[in-house]
């Protein structure tokens, strides 16, 4: 059995009363018998967050509130505040969520911290978005799905390269050791995927996929929300290593080329069953990869629609290209 160790969860919030209102009391409600704080930096808010964080302190006293009320200049996203709650959190491990996010269970805590062991810095949680109607939420937690599973396998096979701040843990004497977010400051976005591309390696980087160790997010409700979103989180991704962006581009490259091949070969060769062999074991091996992914990540539902999202995938490409040119929005919120 692992050791528990006292934690921080930090958290950053601009504007989001109903938020806290809804997601942060499961966050105070953990199950973790160590102690542990909840570190909630109230950044520049201008509605009710300041009288609705009082209030909570009054029933949860490990509730450590951090007030700014200014912007930090030279200093784009959401690094400044989420610097100032890692100085003031007591305790070494830390564990990273947002305002719009409530753990799947009340043992959140307790499953991210036993990801730790003698070596482990970094810890690598899922962070889903909730179940709802529609096709677009099938869309956005699809693409989250394969987002994660891109990160968690090459977490597995040693070449960690990105985490996302809606369910991350890392000690922070990490975060200290290297100098915080000082080298990304300029860059709206990367307080998770930057970072953690600088600071993760094969040795000091574990996952934790339990179901139970989940956070559930709300999604976009409207395809240009989404796309404005994931716009500002790819354009952070040209930053990454050499050798992880050049992985990464491949694979991207070649989902986008699959149907495009598929039709000029059939259009130009006319070898019909040796060309749908070849897709059909493609679609066999990817489908069976995963339903059993899927499954472990709580996502099961997503599988009978897999040949949509496969075709979608290109369309999905073309909609994300601007991102490699288009100037990201300097706001975190």
């Amino acid at each position: 059995m692992n050791v528990e160790h006292p934690i921080s969860v930090v958290i950053c919030a601009r504007d989001e009363a109903e938020n806290l209102a809804n997601f942060l009391p499961g966050v105070l409600v953990q199950q973790y018998s160590t102690t542990h704080e909840i570190v909630l930096v109230n950044d520049n808010s201008e509605d009710e967050s300041r009288y609705l964080l009082e209030e909570f302190r009054k029933s949860f006293k490990n509730l450590n509130i951090v007030t700014l009320s200014q912007d930090a200049k030279m200093i784009n996203g959401k690094k400044f505040p989420l610097s100032m709650g890692i100085k003031s959190a007591k305790n070494e491990t830390l564990l990273l969520t947002d305002a719009d996010c409530v753990p799947a269970s009340e043992n959140w805590m307790q499953l991210m911290q036993d990801g730790y062991d003698d070596d482990i810095e970094i810890v690598l949680g899922y962070g889903a978005y909730k179940k709802k109607p529609g096709f677009l939420n099938k869309l956005i937690r699809f693409e989250t799905f394969q987002t994660a599973l891109q990160y968690f396998s090459y977490a597995l096979a040693g070449m960690p390269y990105m985490g996302v701040g809606r369910n991350l843990s890392y000690k922070k004497d990490v975060f200290l050791r290297n100098k915080g977010f000082s080298s990304i400051n300029q860059m709206p976005s990367g307080d998770d995927d930057l970072f953690i591309n600088q600071v993760a390696n094969k040795k000091n980087t574990a996952i934790v996929i339990d179901k139970e160790a989940h956070t559930l997010s709300e999604p976009k409700t409207s395809f240009n929300e989404w796309m404005t979103q994931k716009y500002r989180h790819y354009t952070t991704s040209k930053y990454y290593k050499t050798h992880h962006a050049i992985f990464l581009a491949m694979y991207a490259f070649s989902q986008f080329l699959v149907y495009p091949i598929l039709i000029a070969a059939l259009v130009f060769t006319k070898q019909y069953i040796l060309l749908a062999s070849i897709w059909g074991v493609r679609f066999l091996i990817q489908g069976i990869v995963l339903r059993v992914t899927m499954k472990k990540l709580n996502e099961l539902d997503l599988w009978p629609w897999y040949l949509l999202f496969d075709i979608w995938s290109f369309f999905y490409y073309l909609f994300t290209l601007p991102s490699v040119w288009k100037a990201p929005n300097k706001n975190w919120n």
